[in-house]
């Protein structure tokens, strides 16, 4: 919650899911349930409320593509779908895909994702 509160300050629109803790917990993390389809819905009603020209994704997520392929199928929808990809030495690259459709990728490295991480520790 102290991210979440130091993220408000800073102008950010926080939306928060309950943590669901697993049995072998604190060795295991506690995951955020439902933020994935938070996040889809918000991508869906934007594009068809015209709030935005192009919805760029951050996400290897792949619960998101069905929000992506409705903006895409919709030809009442005037709003371009762009991703964020990893581009890695030590990894293959990747990437949110829709069969298709020809996506705009942003590709990341691993030192530019340092350069915007949220590094802080919010334990103090």
């Amino acid at each position: 919650m102290k991210q979440c509160a130091e993220w408000s300050r800073g102008g950010a629109n926080i939306i928060t899911r309950q943590l669901r803790y697993p049995k072998e917990w604190p060795n295991l993390k506690a995951q955020e349930k439902g933020i994935d389809v938070t996040l889809a819905i918000d991508f869906v009603s934007f594009a068809v409320d015209c709030l935005h020209d192009v919805g760029v994704l951050v996400s290897f997520d792949t619960d998101l593509i069905p929000a992506m392929e409705f903006v895409l199928k919709r030809p009442t929808i005037n709003c371009r779908v762009e991703v964020v990809g990893l581009n890695s030495s030590k990894t293959p690259k990747r990437r949110l895909r829709v069969p298709g459709y020809s996506l705009y990728c942003y590709w990341i490295d691993a030192s530019f994702y340092g350069t915007i991480a949220d590094t802080t520790d919010y334990n103090l």
